[in-house]
């Protein structure tokens, strides 16, 4: 190999890698295990109909909006740069996971439907920052359930015999009342931040 050439690949590689150690320098790794084992409990429960409810609703719905506080406590503490990247990192394991605990179908709707749901969620969170505490989470989680629902829904089961307009609509439900559920714990945990920064 001629060495002007070789002085190319090797300044590639260089690139290459600091942008690589770039991204994962200072990676909040806790909110990137933490989505991956909700993305793939959720993946594995939204096979399963929850007992009594005429088959419209699965444990999946009760699992998946955890996520999207994950990320807007990520988002709160650490920026919305960080988030994104958590978000990235985030997409990459959940989609592995997901392809071992789920039908492959299931597993790509997750991955298209995790990815574009949480960039949103970031991005409409990052916007509504300067609220009071409890409206960047609930504006974004609204518009992210709404974007995840209505992608992983219909790249998982349209053509199927699954009644999956009934399972989404009460999915969408649920995700929007979880919301509201998991507000409090949310709260807590900006007022207890907030307590710990004013004592240091």
């Amino acid at each position: 190999m001629p060495a002007r050439n070789f002085r190319v690949f090797a300044g590639y590689d260089a690139v290459s890698s600091s942008s690589s150690s770039s991204f994962f320098a200072g990676l909040r790794w806790s909110y990137v295990l933490a989505h991956a084992v909700i993305v793939a409990a959720a993946n594995w429960g939204v096979q399963y109909v929850v007992p009594g409810t005429s088959d419209f609703l699965t444990w999946g719905a009760f699992i998946f909006p955890v996520a999207f506080f994950i990320t807007d406590l990520c988002n709160r503490r650490h920026g919305v740069e960080m988030t994104r990247k958590v978000v990235m990192a985030s997409f990459v394991i959940a989609v592995i996971v997901s392809f071992v605990a789920a039908d492959p179908r299931i597993a790509i709707a997750s991955g298209v439907a995790f990815i574009s749901g949480q960039m949103v969620d970031a991005q409409v969170f990052n916007r509504f920052r300067q609220h009071a505490w409890w409206v960047p989470p609930s504006i974004s989680n609204i518009l992210a359930s709404t974007v995840d629902s209505v992608l992983f829904w219909v790249i998982a089961f349209v053509g199927t015999d699954v009644p999956w307009v009934s399972l989404g609509i009460a999915d969408y439900a649920i995700k929007i009342a979880m919301v509201f559920v998991v507000m409090p714990i949310y709260g807590y945990l900006v007022f207890r931040d907030r307590l710990a920064t004013k004592t240091v």
